[in-house]
């Protein structure tokens, strides 16, 4: 099966140039040293993509789209990580955007979409609560209609960025006596400046603050804030989390770890040679390389069906799982690459003076190891995926 076309490869120089030219050498330096990076250095990469016209690439072209293929989407997000450029937050573009693409109607495209395309409104997602999370169809966050409002009261949690995001779009329950708890959901936006609306930080195992909870209090939006039809928010959500989960097999991430494991294990002194030079180590090394290939592979064969199809592929799931597996598995051969020296973990040593520049390394690679522990949860437990492979590609029942 040939997967590149001499179209792909003409696209990867493109990207590859376009790339060395425009993103900033202080930029990449940060985002490839594991320093967390801020609202400003997401969206500076993003506002350059913007002015190139690629930031919403995969949008239909009435809305700023660019026409590209499932294939070259891949090839621009391995090249944009390899070369070291800040990943896109995919809130705005992959998930609300192309739910109000779908579902919305022209008032609310003319309202939420240049914000996006242009990067300029930072959005953030509420669906996981407290006993909702895998079983998210559980959520308990409601949303009663008062005249020309909404009155929303309720919990979200694993709220990404929300201490960055102008904008949230969210699930509440809009029928509590609907028949089939899928039921009676529906989708709205809101300004995260809405009285009532209030972000609470949760510290992650690598001491970072990328998560949150959202708590809406008697929060009041107008009417028109919600998307597509009421009690239809179920379907919108299938739909956005399609496209998330086609969106996080992570290949360039990937690629970079085995870059950096190289580069580690090469540097590691063992005896007289390398730790290249024990044949265990390397063995594992190996192992995890022919695994990550195989997950490549995998990828690019799925993408190249759904461009052939024109739908999304059911398979999907297993890029997620694989993808977790395989990140994980190299944050750890990483860190154990380090030794002793990954005990000596601190949360955000980059920002710390005290720490010896020695263990600046290890500190960032065992942070990156702890991080990493969300992969197999977040987009849809491993368990939830396995799951919706059963049914949708296995059909098995029960």
């Amino acid at each position: 099966m040939q997967v590149y076309s001499e179209a792909d490869t003409r696209f990867r120089a493109e990207v590859r140039a376009f790339i060395a030219e425009a993103l900033p050498a202080e930029m990449a330096r940060k985002a490839r040293s594991g320093v967390a990076l801020n609202r400003e250095d997401y969206f500076g990469w993003q506002r350059i993509l913007a002015e190139q016209g690629w930031l919403t690439p995969t949008w239909p072209a009435e809305h700023g789209g660019c026409g590209w293929t499932p294939i070259q989407q891949h090839i621009f997000e391995v090249e944009s990580h390899l070369a070291g450029a800040p990943r896109i937050i995919p809130f705005g573009i992959k998930m609300v955007g192309p739910v109000i693409i779908h579902f919305g109607n022209e008032a609310q495209k003319a309202a939420y979409l240049p914000g996006i395309r242009e990067a300029t409104t930072w959005w953030c997602q509420g669906f996981s609560e407290p006993g909702a999370g895998s079983d998210l169809a559980s959520l308990r966050t409601r949303a009663e209609r008062d005249g020309d409002h909404y009155v929303i009261n309720g919990q979200k949690t694993w709220t990404t960025y929300a201490q960055y995001a102008d904008m949230i779009f969210f699930l509440a329950r809009t029928k509590p006596d609907a028949p089939r708890k899928q039921e009676g959901i529906s989708f709205f936006v809101a300004r995260m400046d809405t009285p009532g609306i209030t972000v609470r930080p949760i510290t992650t195992l690598d001491g970072g603050h990328e998560i949150n909870e959202t708590f809406f209090e008697d929060v009041r939006i107008p009417a028109e804030n919600l998307i597509g039809e009421e009690n239809k928010g179920w379907s919108y959500a299938k739909f956005l989390l399609s496209n998330e989960r086609a969106g996080i097999a992570r290949v360039g991430e990937v690629r970079e770890l085995i870059r950096d494991l190289h580069d580690m294990t090469e540097s590691q002194p063992v005896g007289n040679g390398s730790l290249l030079d024990d044949p265990a180590f390397l063995r594992r090394v190996t192992s995890a390389e022919i695994d990550a290939l195989a997950h490549e592979v995998t990828t690019l064969r799925l993408l190249s069906r759904e461009q052939e199809s024109g739908r999304p592929n059911p398979l999907t799931s297993v890029l997620k799982i694989r993808g977790s597996e395989v990140l994980g598995r190299l944050a750890e051969l990483q860190m154990e690459v380090e030794g002793p020296l990954a005990a000596c973990f601190r949360p955000s040593p980059a920002g710390d003076p005290e720490l010896p520049q020695a263990l600046l390394r290890p500190a960032l690679k065992t942070g990156r190891y702890l991080n990493y522990r969300k992969f197999g949860i977040f987009g849809g437990t491993t368990e939830i995926q396995k799951n919706i492979l059963a049914k949708t590609v296995l059909d098995l029942k029960g």
